[in-house]
């Protein structure tokens, strides 16, 4: 039966792109952060035609899928997690199929299964348009589709997480039929066929795209975000108004293809660095630009002091590489560093983690790489936050931040292009620092947790406080976020021989305390537990449980037993 279901694959993209081997299928088997387990085989498809094909052949032959797109999630949600699967496991990765097609003049895109954020980002620049997101997953070449089915984003505050409700998906029926959803406001045909094929060949006119009273973005949220009175967080993924079909589904349907609007580009961009060692200043910031301005930012990222150093030093190498050859080069960057590790488990003469500890090594011969003013700042304060303004947003910061600063603790200073650039790159690639650190001094430490929580908008004590004994307990402590929407990463490395599992209890027992929302925008993956309303979304679009089973800590058997 095995070599059956292998041939049938193979017979439907080929035998050089249906991988077997043990040593081929682990980049694709275990998580770029998080999680790993075993696969009969990899698909990758060339078209939609070629998913929908290997599709009816999983179910023909009651296999479990995962769809898996650039496999850059944090939470270990695009792999298979464990050994404890009921049935055979075949991964379906989508990057050869990773067509755009910009449509209404620039201002909508589809975005086949594998398209890139960063392709979508050159695409539009000639229209004078933006997408959902920029620099940060954009940059390890996270996929459109990826993004959209794990309610990501929302480092931009104007255009909240990536969502819509025009999409193009199949889905397992009760009865374990295969069928395809064409709900992405496009006549293509009336069957499997030539709807795919159409779509991804352009073969449709602009008569034959309609305009449905269907949303392709969160186009309320900078409504969402301003209430800085109310006691619910602005963002997070099991916030029920945003979960509808393909948005949220964390790979419970196999999306083919998503409809999302674009943006204006700004005229001006103007970067503001403020610092402060008191966190109760940058509430009275955040509330006021907020809940005061005209034009709302374009983003603020926020960086504690610690997080700063860390990420000095153990991002260093990144940073240098996207700023020397630019964002383009980071997947490549991260497929060569897999196949170093995979390489390296191969030989125990070769030290585990061996890629992050060679660029470590090398990161030490490159000179600071960090502005002076910058530095002045971290020597002076404790908190950092990047602000970005737009446009008529700027001049009202300037006015703003000139005012505020007579009377309150702190400063700012208005960023020259060059340093903008690095202030906001410092930031993005904060989020390995912890990574890095705990690859480097693995013996010594205990586990590592990366928490994504959202905070109530009303909640001014956003800085965490912990208690003294549990403070013991923490090797390191590294904090950063988006803080205009209260979303805030918060990653730990507990000491050697603490109970992580029981520590992780007691940190969400005080999120809970908190009012506050977990995951906000990294999706449950297999590191949290789906909450009530999540759970039934995914029940809702996957009653066989036949795709990604065990996501949010949920069943992994058939039909969710």
């Amino acid at each position: 039966m095995k070599y059956k279901i292998i041939q049938d694959l193979k017979n439907i993209s080929g035998a050089k792109y249906i991988l077997t081997a043990n040593w081929h299928k682990k980049r694709y088997s275990k998580g770029w952060r998080y999680g790993e387990g075993e696969a009969l085989a990899v698909a990758k498809p060339a078209t939609l035609l070629e998913i929908w094909k290997l599709l009816e052949v999983c179910v023909s032959h009651d296999l479990i899928v995962i769809m898996q797109a650039a496999n850059t999630g944090l939470t270990g949600g695009s792999t298979p997690y464990g050994y404890d699967y009921d049935r055979p496991i075949v991964i379906i990765n989508t990057m050869r199929v990773n067509g755009i097609h910009v449509i209404n003049e620039g201002q909508q895109i589809i975005g086949l299964s594998g398209s890139t954020l960063f392709g979508l980002e050159n695409l539009l620049e000639p229209y004078g348009r933006e997408p959902h997101s920029v620099i940060g997953s954009s940059c390890i070449g996270a996929s459109i589709v990826g993004g959209v089915c794990n309610n990501s984003g929302g480092a931009l505050v104007k255009r909240g997480p990536a969502y819509t409700e025009l999409s193009l998906y199949a889905q397992i029926t009760d009865e374990g039929e295969l069928v395809l959803v064409n709900d992405i406001g496009i006549d293509l045909g009336n069957n499997p066929e030539e709807i795919l094929t159409n779509l991804e060949q352009k073969k449709y006119s602009t008569h034959q795209i309609k305009y449905p009273k269907k949303r392709a973005s969160d186009n309320t949220y900078h409504k969402r975000v301003r209430d800085v009175d109310a006691d619910t967080p602005a963002r997070f993924n099991a916030d029920g108004r945003r979960l509808y079909a393909a948005s949220g589904c964390a790979g419970k349907i196999a999306v083919f293809a998503v409809r999302l609007d674009t943006y204006k580009a700004p005229k001006r961009s103007q970067v503001f660095y403020v610092g402060s060692n008191a966190a109760n200043t940058f509430t009275h910031i955040r509330r006021s630009i907020l809940s005061e301005f005209k034009t709302l930012p374009s983003s603020g990222e926020y960086l504690h002091r610690d997080c700063y150093d860390a990420a000095k030093k153990y991002s260093k190498d990144t940073f240098v590489i996207i700023d020397k050859l630019g964002p383009n080069f980071i997947p490549k960057l991260f497929g060569f560093k897999r196949k170093i590790d995979l390489l390296a488990e191969k030989f125990s003469i070769l030290p585990i983690k061996f890629s992050d500890k060679l660029m470590q090594f090398l990161s030490y011969f490159w000179p600071n790489h960090l502005p002076k003013r910058m530095e002045m700042y971290r020597d002076k304060y404790e908190h950092h936050w990047v602000i970005e303004m737009a446009d008529d947003g700027i001049d009202e910061a300037k006015l703003f931040f000139a005012d505020f600063f007579k009377s309150n603790e702190g400063n700012f200073f208005i960023c020259t292009p060059k340093e903008a650039k690095k202030a906001l790159l410092h930031r993005f690639v904060a989020a390995s620092a912890i990574g890095r650190y705990h690859a480097l001094n693995q013996k010594d430490l205990g586990e590592m947790m990366s928490m994504d929580i959202a905070l109530p908008r009303n909640e001014k004590n956003w800085f965490e406080q912990l208690p003294e004994a549990m403070n013991d307990k923490f090797e390191m402590k590294l904090y950063y976020g988006h803080l205009f929407c209260h979303v805030l990463h918060q990653n730990y490395i507990v000491k050697k021989g603490v109970d992580a599992d029981a520590l992780k209890q007691e940190l969400l027992k005080i999120y809970d305390e908190r009012g506050a929302e977990y995951p906000a925008e990294h999706n449950v993956g297999h590191e949290y537990a789906a909450k009530p309303s999540l759970f039934k979304f995914y029940k809702k679009l996957d009653p066989t449980n036949g795709f990604n089973p065990g996501i949010g800590k949920t069943s992994k058997l058939k039909y969710w037993k």
